[in-house]
């Protein structure tokens, strides 16, 4: 039995440490299959190389040797085959963005350090997502609607790669939907700032002043979210093969086990270790990478 794989070895930062880890991937594994010269797909931060696998076991072996192998450069093990792919379902909160919307609120609120215990918690899936929502949307009743674009215009910034990421999967026929935990105030915002086709959220309710303390059910947690990929995949006509799904915390787990790429971004571990590839240093534009894009293919946004 034989696999063609890719591994991708992917630096934060462009530098010469990510040629050793190339060079050790071509000496260690040449009797274990065919290792084929490297492509650079970034001179200096991104580096595909081709294996042909005659173990079952290999994919395995391959992952355990290089998981966390430098600081600073993430390896990982992919089919060569249908690599690029035709849906991006991707988290807004701590994924496309860099913060927690709700901890800011909270923040504003004065209680910060209440809320984003309980945030940390559902993120690991130490707690279920839906109550731990409904528990800290409850903290913030009276808040007025004002924090709301006050936490959006000085808190909430894309990751670097974002915009990079929609537009050049955009450019190449995908469509790109975030689909995130957090509200509708800020997905809509998000979406139209890094170019998204489309979002879905959860929506915060108000009396026209100030947040009730409730939000509306049905909550959009991690089921919801995995209906959503399946509803977009139904839409295109495609297969989860032709998905990618990247998030950080436990609710999204089910949407990141379902895509053919489904990757863990600078995640809790529960997510890194169930995620079919993993990114834990570099930018969004790793997920480009990832699907074999160079450079010179890559739209800024």
């Amino acid at each position: 039995m034989t696999d063609s794989l890719i591994i991708s070895v992917i630096a934060a930062e462009p530098g010469t440490a990510i040629a050793a880890i190339v060079r050790r991937i071509e000496r260690d594994f040449r009797g274990s299959g065919d290792v084929s010269a490297p492509v650079w797909l970034s001179p200096g931060r991104a580096c595909d190389v081709p294996f042909t696998s005659h173990s079952p076991d290999l994919r395995d072996l391959l992952a355990q040797t290089f998981v966390h192998v430098s600081d600073g450069i993430d390896v990982n093990v992919l089919d060569a085959t249908n690599r690029r792919k035709k849906l991006l379902i991707a988290d807004m909160d701590s994924t496309i963005i860099g913060c927690e919307c709700l901890d800011e609120l909270a923040d504003l609120a004065g209680l910060k350090p209440q809320i984003s215990e309980i945030t940390e918690r559902a993120m690991r899936g130490d707690i279920l997502f839906e109550p731990a929502l409904r528990e800290r949307v409850a903290m913030l009743k009276g808040l007025a609607l004002d924090a709301l674009e006050r936490t959006y215009e000085t808190r909430v910034k894309l990751n670097p790669g974002a915009k990079a990421l929609v537009a050049t999967m955009k450019k190449h026929g995908a469509r790109t939907c975030l689909v995130s935990g957090g509200f509708t105030y800020f997905t809509e915002r998000v979406a139209k700032d890094a170019g998204f086709d489309d979002n879905q959220a959860n929506v915060l309710l108000d009396d026209g002043q100030r947040l009730t303390g409730e939000v509306k059910e049905p909550i959009l947690g991690r089921e919801a979210k995995l209906a959503a990929l399946k509803a977009e995949i139904a839409k295109l006509n495609i297969g989860p093969a032709d998905a990618l799904a990247v998030g950080d915390g436990a609710n999204d787990l089910a949407m990141i086990q379902h895509a053919g790429l489904g990757v863990a971004y600078h995640a809790k571990p529960v997510v890194a270790e169930a995620a079919s590839a993993a990114i834990a240093y570099g930018d969004l534009r790793a997920l480009l990478y990832l699907q074999g894009y160079r450079d010179d293919e890559i739209v800024e946004g």
